[in-house]
């Protein structure tokens, strides 16, 4: 036999040993997924909803697979050092990432990030979501008819507040603006929490709130809740119309957080992944417990999540380029 020939056989024989014996390492690493502790980056501080969201499934994983499920808040940089931390990290399944709703904003504000926010990562599945409510100061309107009204009539007259550049809030007033056809100015704030003082003080005229931190003063009589951003009506506040059906059809802002793994992770971890975390989201404990936080559980496949990521970076690029804003 030709020597050269036994070599090919040999060489061909050996990659096909060595991909076998690849393939079964996977197979033996995801049976035996998950054998020691994990942990969730959670790129912001603890406290927020993103934060609540991570400890609720950390302990719930953690009473499904019987180990220690660690939350990891890393927080800076419009959560981009926590996210671009998870990047780096093994593709084992071991770190996975809960980014915040500036994950697909980001990549519109900053001329560079340390990662590829669609390359870089293994959509897992969707955790959760809320909608924003529009406020106002109660002598400015009634509903966002009016208040567009207004804004046509008197636009000197009207200005929103923005708890942050970028922020989900900040891009709301942008794309209601485009939307409605009006020109409100935008005043920035370092957080809700001013937002809404300055609110309730006549100083700024709408702002688009999270629900559980606007809520209070809705009830209260110190603001007036005119509409929420979800494409259907909030089961919590059913009184409250949704803006698409307020005039503006098509008006959707939604906040949203999913988990995503570091590009490269087998798949049938991710897979195991999705399936237990969608088993959680629909525990009636789990789900009660996303309500009391204005958060709407999420699920859904990894497919289902790309795409939705895609769709969303989409959407805030024009609304960040025709709006002219850059990061801070």
């Amino acid at each position: 036999m030709d020597t050269r020939y036994r070599f090919r056989r040999v060489a061909c024989a050996a990659l096909v040993l060595s991909a076998a014996c690849a393939q079964s390492g996977i197979a033996a690493q995801t049976e035996q997924y998950p054998s020691r502790p994990l942990r969730i980056i959670v790129p912001v501080a603890a406290g927020g909803g993103a934060d609540f969201a991570a400890r609720v499934m950390s302990q719930k994983l953690n009473e499904a697979w019987g180990q220690p499920v660690i939350v990891d808040n890393r927080p800076g940089g419009a959560g981009n050092f926590g996210v671009a931390l998870a990047a780096k990290s093994a593709p084992d399944g071991y770190t996975i990432v809960l980014p915040i709703t500036s994950f697909p904003i980001n990549p519109s504000l900053y001329k560079k990030l340390p990662f590829d926010t669609v390359k870089d990562f293994a959509p897992v599945v969707r955790v959760g979501s809320g909608a924003l409510l529009l406020v106002v100061h109660p002598s400015v309107a009634t509903s966002v008819e009016q208040l567009i009204a207004v804004a046509k009539a008197k636009p000197e007259s009207l200005n929103y507040a923005n708890s942050g550049n970028g922020t989900t809030a900040h891009l709301a007033g942008e794309l209601f603006k485009k939307v409605a056809g009006v020109e409100i100015a935008s005043i920035p704030y370092k957080g809700g929490g001013p937002s809404i003082i300055d609110l309730v003080a006549g100083q700024v005229q709408m702002y688009f709130a999270t629900i559980p931190a606007a809520i209070g003063q809705v009830k209260a009589g110190r603001l007036r809740a005119l509409g929420v951003t979800s494409p259907e009506r909030v089961p919590e506040l059913p009184q409250i119309p949704t803006i698409a059906e307020s005039g503006l059809p098509g008006f959707e802002v939604i906040w949203w957080i999913g988990f995503f793994a570091p590009a490269g992770t087998p798949r049938p971890i991710v897979e195991k992944l999705n399936t237990e975390s969608v088993l959680i989201l629909r525990q009636p404990d789990t789900r009660e417990r996303f309500s009391n936080h204005g958060m709407m559980p999420g699920g859904g496949t990894p497919e289902e999540l790309g795409a939705f990521l895609k769709s969303e970076i989409a959407k805030w690029e024009k609304v960040v380029r025709e709006a002219k804003i850059q990061a801070e």
